[in-house]
């Protein structure tokens, strides 16, 4: 595999990014965003866990967030997809401006792959908790149909503008939500209800459970490897 990293000043407009390629001439790609605090670094070793054999030649690439204050941590500066302004799920959490700036960039990065020879029906877009959230928000809306939407311990953001804003190009994209038993991050009964909604709305989502804390397992791995055959249709 190749691994390159990618320096702000190498990316101008964009997110700096780590990319990994599992073979010559990606013909897919997985944009994978994590989650509050983090960086690209995080969600690399997921890679090589993967059955790489049973893919096709992918590009992942992992952002980094910008840095910006977080409300629920003291106003502390951190790489954050946007701000979170409280603990409380019983209302908004998370700030719009923050929300709309982080899915312009992820937008950049698709037209970036597009630009390299990949067309969103080859990209999927992934993320985890902060990030997951900005993948289901851009993902719904993006103009032209996508692979699918990989969303980890996480939920819609801006839920009630889903109805008016998602983008009809994407109703049949598949969906992955999966979420830990066990989260006292995100709720595992919130997330849920995410879920419930993009199944109202009639999106093929798929909802997966596991025991787990706000984290990643093997098991939900080899079950994300196997939903990315399906929907990056190996030989395609």
């Amino acid at each position: 595999m190749n691994r390159t990293t990618l320096s702000a000043a190498a990316t101008a407009d964009l997110l700096p990014s780590v990319e990994i390629e599992t073979g010559p001439q990606p013909t897919h790609a997985v944009i994978w965003l994590h989650g509050l605090g983090a960086d690209g670094h995080d969600f690399e070793p997921v890679v090589e866990a993967f059955d790489l054999e049973t893919l096709p030649p992918l590009r992942f690439v992992f952002p980094h967030a910008p840095m910006r204050p977080v409300t629920i941590n003291g106003g502390y500066v951190m790489r954050a997809w946007y701000d979170i302004v409280s603990l409380d799920f019983s209302q908004r959490r998370e700030d719009p401006r923050g929300v709309l700036e982080s899915a312009a960039q992820i937008e950049a990065l698709i037209a970036r792959e597009n630009a390299r020879g990949i067309p969103d029906e080859r990209i999927v877009l992934a993320g985890f908790s902060q990030g997951g959230a900005i993948a289901l928000h851009a993902g719904l809306r993006h103009p032209r149909r996508l692979a699918g939407i990989l969303a980890l311990s996480t939920y819609v953001p801006l839920a009630d503008r889903v109805a008016a804003e998602a983008h009809p190009t994407n109703r049949d994209v598949p969906i992955f939500m999966a979420h830990g038993r066990g989260d006292t991050v995100i709720p595992y009964d919130f997330a849920e209800r995410s879920f419930e909604l993009l199944k109202a709305a009639g999106y093929p989502v798929e909802w997966h459970a596991y025991f787990a804390e706000h984290s990643l397992v093997m098991e939900e791995v080899r079950d994300i490897g196997t939903w990315l055959q399906t929907v990056l249709k190996v030989g395609a």
